[in-house]
């Protein structure tokens, strides 16, 4: 009896004991964590991107801030996450904040998207023209069609005001909702409108919106005149942007501003590589570059 109440002690000892930390993994191009701010018009292709990833580096953790490109810059800018996603480089005043602390910006473009324009199956129209968009953002009233967005704040809805030269949205032809999800749905049901989205979005399977995709169709669009894609209408087909003759492109970044060695460095280096641009080009998208296919011939003996 007295052996037994010397042993239960040691028991609860034991259990009462705090269990070890696990270390986290060391912080290098292959191995750590990251937090990583995402343009959401572009997280379908980098969520693809990350799981092969983290498949070839498994001591791998990624932070993904997602959010309307306007509204996640302001934390890139003041330094509270350093690597982005996005659909445009930095401009020189945007940079000042970290060239004065001498912190390096690399900035590398790892695909190019094209920007859809859908409407309903009832809409009769199946082309449209780069001049008639830029003629309903600026309502000089030589088109009575209307545009609708994804929401006020997006890269998307920024790359058609920059194009058409405009600060501010006209009071009517020109509409924003939520996300491209509402946007999918809105045209569906109301033949009158064209959508404006991402075709990263627009190609993902989504089963909860495949009733809605069913229902809208996509607008090739002609270039204005002089630019590439002038001599004809083109769809935002794969082999359209990759060749540059769909008038409606645009390029994806990825931004990094570590100040070190890091997992951020290492993705964005992988993001370029082979194994990267396999993965951009099977989204639908097209690569930064293209891939060289190996030729294996096979002799007999």
């Amino acid at each position: 009896m007295k052996r037994l109440l010397f042993i239960l002690p040691l028991f609860l000892f034991a259990a009462c004991k705090p269990k070890p930390k696990v270390e986290a993994a060391a912080d290098t191009r292959t191995s750590g964590q990251v937090r990583m701010l995402v343009d959401e018009s572009f997280s379908n292709v980098l969520a693809d991107q990350i799981e092969i990833f983290k498949l070839d580096y498994p001591d791998t953790k990624f932070e993904l801030i997602q959010g309307n490109e306007n509204k996640i810059l302001p934390t890139f800018l003041n330094d509270s996450v350093r690597v982005a996603v996005l659909s445009r480089m930095l401009t020189p005043e945007e940079e000042q904040a970290y060239k004065k602390r001498s912190i390096p910006i690399f900035t590398t473009r790892f695909a190019i998207d094209g920007i859809a324009m859908i409407t309903g199956n009832s809409n009769p129209d199946s082309t449209i023209t780069a001049d008639e968009v830029v003629s309903i953002l600026k309502a000089d009233g030589k088109s009575q069609k209307k545009l609708v967005f994804d929401n006020p704040y997006s890269s998307t809805l920024r790359y058609f005001m920059v194009l058409a030269g405009i600060k501010t949205l006209p009071k009517e032809g020109v509409y924003t909702l939520q996300n491209n999800n509402d946007v999918i749905k809105y045209v569906a049901e109301h033949k009158d409108y064209i959508g404006v989205v991402g075709v990263n979005w627009l190609i993902q399977d989504n089963r909860d919106m495949a009733s809605f995709t069913s229902e809208v169709k996509v607008l090739a669009v002609k270039n204005s005149k002089g630019k590439p894609g002038d001599d004809a209408f083109y769809k935002p087909s794969q082999k359209n942007l990759i060749d540059g003759i769909y008038p409606f492109l645009r390029n994806v970044y990825i931004i990094n501003a570590e100040g070190k060695n890091g997992l951020g460095t290492g993705f964005a280096t992988w993001l370029v590589s082979q194994r990267g641009q396999l993965i951009v080009l099977k989204s639908g998208l097209g690569p930064n570059k293209m891939v060289p296919r190996d030729l294996n011939i096979r002799t007999k003996n």
